[in-house]
Formats: structure tokens, C-alpha cells, sequence
């Protein structure tokens, strides 16, 4: 198996806390060892990392919405619906919106579009936990500024 780090998204480009939603933006790597193996000659970005695309914008979602008090995790993922290929140089968008939340869980409607037209789309729920360490909350920090989510949207909660 070979590994490598992945973040999934470039920019927040949208966060309406009173919404509870956000919009981001992902552009897809013209080379990456993903694309060595799926697929060769035909290079696709795996439907598995669109979907981990909605559970990060989903994810910085819920922490804006709760002030990095909390860190949160994927539980699970339904109604998953593809409906075209992703190729690399492609720009993404990805949207969010809380649909419910309360006893530790969130879920999430969100949707991957391209030039306006709807790629992917699912219902995510996730798991709302304290963070594990300090270490963690700190990068999530780090990579939120890196993203342009505002130390002003984070204080909104």
C-alpha cells in the first residue's frame, strides 16, 4: 500500500455561519502517484477522495461553526450518487450544508461541481469529539489559515 498526505482543499471561498454553509474550492493536481494506478493511461481522480473532498468542506464547516472548540470526523456516508469523472488540471467546487446536528453527531448535505454542473453529491454524518491532542488542534489551526478561513470566521461560532 503506499500512502501519501492528501489535504483536499485549496480555498475556502464561501462560509455563512448563519447558513451553516460553506463553499470551497479544489483543483485537481495535473501529476500525482494517485494517477499511477487509477488509472494508467487514463488518469481519474478516485470517487473515494471526492468523497473525502465533502467531508473536509463538511468538516471545516462544523469547526468554524463551533470556534475550534471540537474537532471532527467522518461516521459515516449515504446516498453517495457519481455522476461523472473527475481528470487532473480540473477545478472543483464543493459545498456544505448542515441539515442536523446534537448528541456528538452532524450530517450534511454536500455536493462536488464542476463549471456549474453537479459531478458528486451525499449525505455525510459526522462525529463531533474534543480533539485528541493539542498537537491536532494546532495544525487544523495552521491548515485553516492556510485556506483562508479567518481567525474572524473562526471567532464567529
Amino acid at each position: 500500500m503506499r500512502l501519501e498526505y492528501f489535504q483536499l482543499i485549496d480555498h475556502v471561498l464561501a462560509l455563512d455561519l448563519a447558513e451553516r454553509k460553506i463553499t470551497t474550492e479544489a483543483i485537481v493536481p495535473t501529476t500525482s502517484t494517485i494517477f499511477e494506478g487509477h488509472f494508467p493511461g487514463n488518469p481519474l481522480m478516485p470517487g473515494v477522495l471526492l468523497l473525502e473532498s465533502m467531508a473536509q468542506s463538511s468538516g471545516w464547516l462544523l469547526i468554524a461553526m463551533n470556534s475550534y472548540k471540537r474537532g471532527v470526523f467522518l461516521a459515516s456516508v449515504r446516498e453517495a450518487k457519481f455522476r461523472s469523472f473527475v481528470r487532473p488540471g480540473e477545478r472543483l467546487m464543493i459545498e456544505a450544508k448542515l441539515t442536523h446536528e446534537g448528541s456528538g453527531y452532524a450530517q450534511t448535505e454536500a455536493a462536488v461541481t464542476r463549471e456549474g454542473k453537479k459531478i458528486c453529491e451525499a449525505t455525510l454524518t459526522m462525529s463531533v469529539l474534543d480533539f485528541p491532542n493539542a498537537e491536532m488542534k494546532r495544525e487544523m489551526l495552521r491548515v485553516a489559515t492556510s485556506i483562508g478561513l479567518t481567525v474572524e470566521a473562526r471567532a464567529d461560532g
